[in-house]
């Protein structure tokens, strides 16, 4: 407890001093196998393919397949084209979402079909090196090192070694729309009661909503009361807090809301229905992720971030995680793969992701940076951040996904004990951890 406190200190300071921060991985999952490709220059650009870049030399006839989910599109995109015209590498994209990119790249790596370039959350880190999936930030560790801050740093790191190369640090926060919330609730009980006078289910009118059973956005309500995955920081395997005294305390919470405020069944809310409502003006409140600020404020409504209403008096707790980019070990083009994760996490690159998707950066300046600091819905996200706390990042994190959702949907869509669906839930997690070892 008290280096988790530590810990939640220096992630304070850290954002005091940058004025930034931000925590499945969280974005809903993307496989569309959509492809976007940045065409090659006529010209070369500015500098020739194959320019000899602190001791790294891209292959020749070089070309980069790099894996990222929708909503990073629009900045994938941009970067992907500098980065053609800088050094003559085409770079093609394909739509996956970042919490499936291991597993993705568990099967497709080996074969041949990886990408060149991944990215994904920093829990995902273990079980990509367990694995032998990435590579170490062997050439631009340094600067890596020097230039993001300490929490981004350790996140892209495992064992001491440092394998990302960090892009943003991110977490969840409640998007309200101001026209219909002009006061945000700062509670559960207070959303209870705007949403007894708001609901109009058969007008698709909407008070709250969340992801329900991704236990990504349900860990507030295992958490704030006192639950957690794994102890001693997220580090010990042996002892899961998910079905502790707290934990069931925030899930009869949690089930209360299937009633009183969001009777819908758990399958029914999905990342894109519950943005379409909310940009549509018929859903009050949403908690989401900095991922969803481009398309929010593209829709023109008058809204704003706020944390996450509190359980039992107490502030919500978030997952918190590092997004960075990783180079794939199978790579032909391990080089001119390291040269695009340097290319697209630079100080320049985050606040360009900044500016087109809103996704907080990683880099000390880029944080500390005006556009960054002067902007209210960061602001927002940052009181929230204060409050979580890192996803862990051992390779039995793995394990703990699926059963956790599956006993969170029991809860809310058929009115399970909580005590009885999280024991099951603990159990299943310990057998599937004995079972890999």
């Amino acid at each position: 407890m008290k280096r988790m406190l530590v810990l939640i200190l220096t992630l304070t300071m850290v954002l005091t001093l940058a004025a930034c921060g931000g925590g499945k991985s969280a974005e809903p999952p993307v496989n569309s196998g959509t492809q976007t490709e940045a065409p090659a220059p006529e010209t070369g650009g500015d500098s020739e393919a194959g320019e000899d870049i602190e001791g790294l030399e891209p292959e020749p006839g070089a070309t980069l397949l790099v894996w990222e989910s929708k909503e990073e599109r629009p900045f994938v995109e941009e970067i992907a084209k500098q980065f053609t015209e800088k050094y003559g590498i085409p770079v093609k994209m394909d739509e996956v979402g970042a919490g499936d990119q291991v597993t993705k790249l568990t099967n497709d790596g080996p074969a041949g079909l990886g990408a060149d370039v991944v990215l994904f959350p920093h829990d995902n880190l273990g079980k990509a090196v367990a694995a032998g999936l990435v590579l170490p930030n062997d050439v631009f560790e340094e600067e890596a090192r020097s230039a993001n801050s300490e929490i981004a740093v350790q996140g892209a790191s495992y064992d001491g070694i440092l394998y990302g190369y960090p892009r943003s640090i991110e977490t969840y926060a409640m998007f309200y729309n101001k026209d219909l919330v002009p006061n945000p609730p700062k509670s559960y009980d207070e959303v209870k009661e705007f949403a007894a006078t708001f609901n109009d289910i058969k007008n698709n009118k909407y008070a709250f909503m969340w992801e329900i059973d991704n236990f990504y956005f349900a860990y507030p309500f295992l958490a704030t009361t006192g639950g957690y995955v794994f102890g001693n920081n997220g580090t010990d395997k042996t002892d899961i807090g998910l079905n502790n005294e707290g934990a069931v305390q925030g899930a009869k919470v949690y089930a209360s809301l299937s009633k009183d405020v969001l009777p819908v069944k758990s399958g029914d809310v999905t990342y894109d229905i519950k943005k379409g409502l909310f940009t549509g003006g018929t859903l009050a409140m949403n908690i989401d992720g900095p991922w969803a600020i481009g398309d929010i404020r593209a829709s023109g409504i008058n809204f704003g971030v706020a944390p996450i209403p509190s359980i039992d008096g107490k502030p919500s707790v978030s997952f918190s995680g590092i997004k960075a980019w990783y180079v794939n070990s199978y790579s032909k083009y391990p080089n001119a793969a390291r040269l695009f994760a340097h290319f697209a996490s630079t100080k320049e690159a985050q606040l360009l992701d900044f500016q087109l998707t809103g996704a907080l950066p990683a880099n000390k300046e880029a944080a500390a940076d005006p556009s960054v600091t002067g902007d209210e819905i960061v602001a927002g996200f940052l009181e929230q951040f204060k409050n979580s706390q890192p996803m862990p990042s051992i390779p039995e994190m793995g394990s703990v996904w699926d059963p956790i959702k599956a006993a969170m949907s029991t809860v809310w869509n058929e009115g399970k004990d909580p005590k009885e669906a999280l024991d099951n839930a603990v159990k299943q997690i310990n057998e599937s951890i004995g079972a890999s070892n």
